[in-house]
């Protein structure tokens, strides 16, 4: 079985979302396509490119873990969406410390709190949200180690 090719992460990563959206009611392809730009623009490799297609994809339930496991996918960026998906009830610190601790992690989040975290995005939320989710990014990044 040859590894899964960036066209065919992508493909996978568009149906198995595609019944969702954001907070902002947007199809959910639209974060992951932008992850996974961010990490290109980063300097991100194949293997973190692939990994920010699939970064929520065990967390939101669109894939199991068993599937991952067995995936045709590089150990890497397994440990990747492994590394970035938030366990119930999993204090941040603990969230931040995966992250730092799986090589390519980083970029991946990154990239995922710079789309999370842009202003034109969270422009269409509530006023409520929009503060909560501010707040929660820029905790994450400071524990990440990343500019504010």
């Amino acid at each position: 079985m040859h590894p899964l090719t960036l066209p065919e992460v992508e493909k996978l990563a568009r149906e198995a979302h595609a019944a969702q959206t954001d907070k902002a009611g947007r199809p959910y392809a639209e974060h992951l396509a932008a992850v996974a730009h961010g990490v290109t623009v980063r300097g991100g490799d194949p293997d973190q490119i692939a990994a920010a297609w699939l970064h929520d994809a065990v967390e939101d339930h669109a894939v199991t873990e068993e599937w991952l496991d067995t995936a045709p996918l590089s150990p890497r960026t397994k440990a990747v969406v492994l590394a970035l998906t938030k366990h119930p009830g999993e204090p941040p610190e603990s969230y931040a410390h995966r992250i730092l601790t799986t090589p390519g992690a980083l970029l991946v989040k990154e990239a995922d709190l710079a789309h999370n975290a842009d202003p034109a995005r969270l422009a269409v939320l509530d006023e409520d949200t929009r503060s909560r989710l501010t707040g929660k990014y820029a905790r994450m990044r400071a524990l990440l180690g990343l500019p504010g």
